[in-house]
C-alpha cells in the first residue's frame, strides 16, 4: 500500500516550514460579541487526534483573544512533547499556548499540513527548540526554520486520499468505541444506583440514591496510597539510566497505560516506589484539570517505577482491583472526587484528599460479579481500540516518509 501512495521522490522538493505555512494572528477583541461561541485551550486537544472533540462555552466567560476558523490547524506551542495538533471544524478562539496554522499559497495542500505536524522530526524539532523548565515552549521563528520533503501537488493528492481514508475508518472505530464505553458506564452505573422512584438516600456524600448492598468508605480503609518518586525525568530516554518511570503523560484519559514515551530513572532506593503488577496508578496534578484523577492499572513484568505527580493505590484482600480502577474513572467522568484545586498553573488532588474521598464498596464476591458482567463490553472496547492503533500506526509510517531523504 505505502508503495503505492509514495511511488518515489521525483520532483518532491526540501523546503522551510515557514516558506509553505504561515502564523495566523488574528485577534478578537470581545470574541462573544463578534460571535464566537466556542474556546479551545490545551485541554481540549487530544494527542493523536487530528479532530477538535470538546471545546468550553464562551458565555462562561475567557480571556483568549487568538481567532481561528474552519480547515485551520492548531498546534500545541506549550509542551510539544504532548503532541497535541488538530484540525478546526468550527470557529472560535483559542489559548495564547496554541498557534493557528495555514499554507500561505498553493505549494501545500491545507488538507496534508496536520499530518506534517504529526511527523516524529517535526516534534523533535518543536520539542528541541522549546525553551523552559516547568511549561517549555517553543516559538514560531524555530518552527519556521524546520525543513521537510515538500511533494508535487500531486502526490499531495495521493497522499490526502489514503489518510483521508484512514481517518476515515478511524472515526467509525472511535464511534464504536464511544458507544461501546456509554453502555459500559450505563451498566457500571445500574449496579451501584436504584431506580429513582427510591427515596432512600445516602447522606454525607455525592451518592444519592446508591443501593443498599453499598457502604460509603474512605479510600484510606480499602487500599494503601503513596506518593511517587520525586525526580526531574524530562528528556531522560535511555534505558541505560535505570528503570522506566510511570508519569502522567503514560495515562490515558480513557484508563489505559500508554508506554509510547517512556522516560527513565535509577533505581529507586524505598521499597514504596516499587510497582508491582494490580497496582492503580493515578494522576493527582496536572496542567490541565480534565486529567487529575484520571487512573489506570499497572500490569507489567519487571522493574518500574512512578513519578510524584502519581498516587499509586494497592488494593487490600477484600477489595477488586479493576472494580477500584472503574470506580474512580466512573468518578472522574461525573467529578465525583470534589473540585481540583488550583496552584499557578497546575490543578491537584493530593494524597491526604484523596485518601478520604468517598467510595460506593459492596462485598467482594458482589465486585466480582460487577466486574465479570463488564468483561465482554470491555473486550469489543480493546479490540477496537486496538485497531485505531493499528491505522495509527500505518498512517505515521506514510507521513513519515515526508521529511526523510
Amino acid at each position: 500500500m505505502l508503495e503505492q501512495v509514495i511511488s518515489d521522490k521525483a520532483g518532491w522538493t526540501r523546503v522551510a516550514f515557514g516558506d509553505v505555512v504561515r502564523l495566523s494572528k488574528k485577534r478578537a477583541k470581545n470574541p462573544e460579541a463578534e460571535g464566537y461561541k466556542c474556546v479551545v485551550g490545551l485541554e481540549h486537544i487530544d494527542s493523536g487526534d487530528v479532530r477538535i472533540r470538546r471545546w468550553a462555552d464562551i458565555a462562561d466567560g475567557t480571556t483568549f483573544t487568538s481567532v481561528f476558523k474552519p480547515g485551520q490547524v492548531l498546534f500545541g506551542k506549550r509542551r510539544a512533547y504532548q503532541r497535541k495538533v488538530a484540525v478546526a471544524d468550527f470557529a472560535g478562539v483559542c489559548s495564547g499556548d496554541i498557534y493557528v496554522l495555514e499554507p500561505s499559497g498553493d505549494a501545500l495542500m491545507p488538507e496534508l499540513l496536520p499530518f506534517i505536524c504529526q511527523t516524529d522530526a517535526f516534534f523533535d524539532h518543536a520539542v528541541g527548540t522549546s525553551a523552559g523548565s516547568l511549561s517549555p515552549r517553543t516559538n514560531w521563528k524555530s518552527l519556521a526554520s524546520f525543513e521537510f520533503l515538500l511533494p508535487p501537488v500531486k502526490e499531495q493528492v495521493r497522499l490526502v486520499e489514503v489518510l483521508s481514508a484512514l481517518q476515515y475508518y478511524e472515526e467509525s472505530l472511535r464511534a464504536a468505541v464511544s458507544k461501546a464505553t456509554k453502555l459500559e458506564e450505563s451498566l457500571f452505573g445500574f449496579r451501584l444506583f436504584v431506580q429513582k422512584t427510591d427515596s432512600r438516600l445516602v447522606s454525607g456524600n455525592q451518592f444519592e440514591r446508591l443501593r443498599s448492598n453499598f457502604s460509603m468508605d474512605r479510600v484510606s480503609e480499602i487500599a494503601d496510597v503513596a506518593y511517587g518518586i520525586s525526580a526531574a525525568v524530562s528528556g531522560n530516554t535511555s534505558p541505560e539510566i535505570g528503570w522506566p518511570i510511570i508519569t502522567g503523560a503514560n495515562i490515558t484519559l480513557d484508563g489505559r497505560l500508554d508506554f509510547g514515551k517512556l522516560v527513565y530513572h535509577p533505581e529507586p532506593t524505598k521499597e514504596s516506589f516499587m510497582l508491582s503488577k494490580g497496582d492503580i496508578l493515578l494522576n493527582w496534578r496536572s496542567g490541565s484539570a480534565a486529567h487529575v484523577g484520571k487512573a489506570a492499572i499497572f500490569s507489567e513484568e519487571g522493574n518500574w517505577t512512578y513519578a510524584s505527580f502519581i498516587l499509586r493505590i494497592r488494593v487490600n484482600e477484600q477489595q477488586n482491583t479493576q472494580y477500584l480502577w472503574r470506580l474512580l474513572n466512573f468518578m472522574r467522568k461525573r467529578k465525583l472526587f470534589g473540585a481540583a484545586t488550583s496552584q499557578q498553573i497546575n490543578f491537584k488532588m493530593n494524597a491526604a484528599y484523596f485518601r478520604d474521598v468517598l467510595v460506593p464498596v459492596t462485598s467482594k464476591p458482589a465486585q466480582d460479579e460487577i466486574v465479570t458482567e463488564l468483561q465482554s463490553v470491555w473486550r469489543q472496547i480493546s479490540n477496537a481500540r486496538n485497531r485505531i492503533a493499528e491505522v495509527r500506526k500505518l498512517r505515521r509510517i506514510i507521513i513519515e516518509e515526508i521529511g526523510v531523504e
